[in-house]
């Protein structure tokens, strides 16, 4: 069934959500966009051939399932509250709340009817997908310890829940920031345009929740950075996955490993056009490509996935990415963030939304 969405504003996350729509349109179709600024309505009317309305006042959401609410976090929580008798479920770009109270009062609009979801995307790309089913699967044994190095604040930090097998248990937090010099990387617009070195922040955290204990590991210049990498380490009673590498006890005297295998058209040879198949792992599929022929970048993947079960969710399905857990995620955000800026440890404490 196709998924009629809604984009509210019209900066670089929208034109990459009305990309992704245009690439699916088995699944996905754009309604509109609200866009204030006439001259960049315009112009995104003419590059995605879409309807724009000047206010969400004017927007017809007749007919649309999921109306997307990306714009500045500071006006987010605002605009997402102006959606409560609209009708359409609300997919709520990260973080749908910049603090504590903002965080306090969506969920208080939630209790009152509004549906809302948030556009967590990371756990949902590929690579990553794989490796917390591995995660999951009991081939590592009972999950104890996990270092995430693959995204900023509450992204890493959903990564992380996810891989320990977290939801809304209290931790312990200890954390500190490093510089971090590195050579400038792209940007989201393209390569460098000068050679020079740049210093980054590098953020280091231990969260301790008792029977697991997770590591955020993160630097600010390591996006799109040649110099640097994402990494994933999940350690079990009786295993290991380090990235691409699992290494386990296939009894008392065997050692075992194994990769996992990313699995892709367009290689030398193959005629059947650039995309992704998925990852394999000992001849079984972890993640299978619901997209297939679709020329999308892993994380866009991960885009059209979160908004094709945003729209199943709009239509009587299971939460993707519920409101709950994007404010634990921000919430232990605030706290690591905190936890390096005095030096001292915090301690979190169980949240209204946690239920």
């Amino acid at each position: 069934m196709v998924t009629t969405i809604a984009l509210i504003g019209a900066g670089y996350r929208s034109h990459t959500f009305a990309r992704v729509i245009a690439a699916v349109p088995e699944r996905l179709q754009l309604a509109g966009a609200v866009v204030r600024d006439p001259q960049r309505a315009a112009e995104f009317a003419a590059e995605h051939r879409t309807t724009t309305w000047p206010s969400l006042a004017e927007a017809d959401l007749d007919g649309v399932d999921v109306v997307v609410v990306a714009v500045p976090g500071s006006a987010s929580a605002r605009v997402i509250a102006e959606l409560k008798d609209r009708g359409p479920v609300v997919l709520a770009e990260t973080p749908p709340g910049v603090d504590m109270a903002e965080l306090e009062a969506l969920c208080a609009l939630e209790r009152d009817g509004l549906r809302i979801q948030v556009a967590e995307q990371y756990h949902l790309e590929p690579l990553i997908a794989a490796q917390i089913a591995i995660a999951r699967s009991g081939l590592l044994g009972e999950v104890t310890q996990a270092q995430v190095a693959v995204a900023h604040g509450y992204h890493g930090v959903s990564v992380l829940r996810r891989a320990l097998g977290v939801a809304f248990e209290d931790a312990t937090i200890t954390a500190t920031t490093v510089l971090s010099p590195v050579r400038l990387g792209p940007s989201r617009y393209g390569d460098p345009d000068e050679d020079r070195m740049v210093n980054g922040t590098r953020t280091l955290a231990w969260l301790d929740f008792g029977d697991r204990h997770g590591v955020f590991d993160f630097d600010d210049q390591q996006y799109r950075n040649w110099a640097r990498s994402p990494s994933l380490l999940v350690r079990g009673t009786d295993g290991e996955l380090r990235d691409l590498e699992v290494r386990r006890f296939l009894d008392a005297r065997t050692p075992l490993t194994s990769r996992l295998e990313r699995v892709a058209a367009g290689g030398p040879g193959s005629h059947e056009g650039l995309f992704l198949r998925g990852y394999t792992f000992e001849g079984s599929w972890q993640y299978s490509n619901p997209y297939l022929r679709a020329r999308l970048a892993e994380d866009e993947l991960s885009i059209a996935r979160i908004l094709d079960l945003t729209g199943e969710y709009a239509r009587g399905g299971p939460a993707v990415y519920s409101l709950a857990e994007a404010a634990q995620d921000r919430y232990l955000d605030l706290a690591i963030q905190r936890a390096a800026e005095t030096g001292e440890r915090v301690r979190t404490t169980r949240q209204p939304w946690a239920g």
